[in-house]
Order: C-alpha cells, then structure tokens, then sequence
C-alpha cells in the first residue's frame, strides 16, 4: 500500500479541511475570548482558513493563488493575539479536531504545527 505523501493526502484532502474549519469556527463564533478579534459574519475568515490549513498541510498550494505569501504573523498584527486568546484558539482547535475526527499520528502532528503557529502569532500581553 502506497504511503500517503502529506498530512493532507493522509486525513482526506480538502473534506476533512473543510469539515474541521466548519468545527473549528462553530467555536470561535461563540468563544467569548475570540468574539472581539473576529468578525461577526466568519464566512470569509473561514475560506481563507480552509485555503491556507490545505496549503500548510502539505495540498495545492489556493492560499497563494488566491492571497499571495501567507505573511500570517503581518496579517494577524491588527489583532490583539494575547496567550490567553491564544489557549482559546488552541482549545477551539482540540476540540474540531476531536469532532472531525481525524487519526493519529495525524491529529497529533496537525495539532503540534498549529501551536508552533499560534505561538508565534502572540503579540499583545494578557492583561
């Protein structure tokens, strides 16, 4: 049996990237903590999201065509990314992950590369 060449081949492509952004958003939409650095209508949040997880986990490369270079810590310095919105964001995540159910290695190894990212998008103090 042909091992799969990328985390995105390994899940299920684009489905399962659609489908955990889905769950992933159903959270933020009502996390108190992230309520105040999204905007109210996330439909637009989510499709840059799901082009760039499917590029960041190894699929066709839409966030590029679609946004250019992802620049993803300059993109997110208008937000207050504090490490308490940080946690929130990660538990958002833990959480979709568990939902789309998604196997290990490849729950762990997706879960670990979006902490790295989120850790650096920090750039506000709690308070």
């Amino acid at each position: 049996m042909k091992q799969p060449g990328t985390i995105y081949e390994a899940i299920g492509g684009f489905d399962t990237i659609d489908r955990l952004v889905t769950a992933f958003y159903r959270r933020v939409g009502n996390h108190p903590k992230l309520i105040p650095i999204f905007p109210e209508d996330l439909t637009e949040t989510a499709r840059k999201q799901r082009l760039f997880l499917t590029m960041f986990f190894g699929g066709p490369k839409w966030y590029v065509e679609d946004r250019g270079h992802p620049m993803m810590r300059r993109r997110h310095l208008p937000f207050e990314i504090t490490p308490e919105r940080r946690d929130a964001w990660l538990e958002c995540m833990d959480q979709a992950l568990d939902e789309t159910k998604i196997e290990e290695p490849y729950r762990t190894a997706i879960f670990e590369k979006l902490t790295m990212t989120a850790h650096h998008m920090m750039n506000t103090p709690d308070q």
